[in-house]
């Protein structure tokens, strides 16, 4: 008996890698870079801040999805060893499958405007077995992470529902369409859409990049 739960763990941890590396594969229908998509912009949300930048990592991801919270230890990690060097962006990217992707890009943006991107996005990816694959609106769920994080509410449902904060949130999304994203994690390495088949292949790109 022990020996299968042993297997079946194993096999569970398998999977989730399988898909963190596969869901940035291009599809046969995949969109053509859009001249006018841009993949950093002035108020892209950058985590780390290197003073001699050697490259740059962009990560476009839904709070919803579950290959991206799989991916969050192994970025964590990559960001202590390489953040001296590599300057990591993140993007949203709510896909229109997950019901309160959306919901909750605008709660990690308005937190953002108070300063807590991180501390909101972290929060979202450790409660999302709580929160995610539901159908009914989880905003008044985001609402209590605001509090619990210490935000101005009053500042902080004037921004989840202000126009400016969904229209930026339109505009990362338009910007991964035009640069051919299709699926959650997508990564680019320099400008390059990584194609990502293993957890070490990943380490030895951003390795190569920060020399």
């Amino acid at each position: 008996m022990i020996i299968w739960i042993i297997l079946g763990v194993v096999m569970a941890a398998s999977l989730i890698w399988y898909a963190v590396f596969t869901a940035n594969k291009p599809e046969p229908a995949a969109l053509q870079p859009a001249s006018d998509a841009q993949l950093v912009r002035d108020d892209s949300h950058r985590l780390t801040t290197p003073a001699a930048e050697k490259a740059q990592l962009v990560e476009f991801l839904d709070f919803e999805c579950e290959s991206c919270r799989a991916a969050v230890p192994l970025v964590e990690e990559l960001k202590k060893e390489y953040g001296d060097r590599i300057t990591f962006i993140n993007r949203y990217f709510p896909l229109p499958g997950h019901a309160n992707s959306g919901t909750a890009a605008l709660a990690v943006e308005a937190a953002a405007q108070q300063g807590k991107y991180e501390q909101m996005a972290a929060k979202l990816f450790e409660t999302q077995p709580q929160w995610g694959e539901k159908q009914d609106s989880q905003a008044a769920v985001f609402r209590s992470y605001a509090e619990e994080l210490g935000l101005d509410m009053g500042t902080y449902d004037a921004a989840v529902a202000a126009e400016e904060t969904k229209e930026r949130i339109r505009r990362d999304i338009a910007d991964g369409k035009g640069l051919g994203v299709t699926g959650t994690p997508t990564f680019f390495l320099n400008g390059e859409k990584l194609t990502l088949n293993t957890e070490d292949q990943f380490r030895q790109l951003l390795a190569d990049a920060a020399k």
